[in-house]
């Protein structure tokens, strides 16, 4: 059984929970959330209050809601995920800041063309927001769709980005 180390750090004008592992930055929650969310993602997981694992990751995330950082540099350890979830969340870190692509362009960037409702799926069990950008993925008629975090903080994302 893993062990993930938790905080919950007011970044910006809110509240997110991020987790770690010994490997990474496992977790980034959505606004005002609660523990439940990242029970969720790892429910198999030991959780323990952090010291120090997450520091980083809070300080890089602090600096983007800031609008002074638009990249993270951070050790990520990514949950179990097929193929096609694993190639889609690498997929997500290789869209720049301040960019926009469509479902069908993750799909094809992720290797799997045909597959956009279940590259669509993977968006949305993407355990890293912000750091790894699903919130630049928009419809293929550049409607927002859907966002884990919720439609208002992926428009407070975009508009930081300024991405309209």
């Amino acid at each position: 059984m893993a062990t993930i180390y938790y905080s919950r750090n007011k970044l910006g004008d809110h509240d997110y929970y991020l987790g770690a592992t010994a490997q990474g930055l496992c977790f980034v929650g959505s606004w005002e959330q609660d523990l439940s969310e990242l029970k969720k993602f790892y429910p198999q997981a030991d959780l323990v209050v952090a010291t120090t694992q997450t520091q980083v990751a809070a300080s890089q995330l602090a600096a983007y809601l800031a609008g002074q950082r638009h990249t993270f540099d951070l050790a990520l350890a990514w949950p179990q995920g097929t193929d096609l979830q694993q190639a889609t969340w690498q997929a997500l870190l290789k869209i720049p800041y301040g960019a926009t692509i469509d479902y069908t362009t993750l799909a094809q960037r992720a290797g799997y063309p045909r597959s956009v409702r279940a590259v669509a799926s993977a968006v949305g069990k993407n355990p890293l927001l912000i750091i790894a950008p699903c919130h630049r993925v928009l419809r293929k008629d550049g409607s927002q769709g859907g966002y884990r975090g919720g439609l208002a903080m992926k428009q407070v994302l975009l508009t930081l980005e300024q991405v309209k």
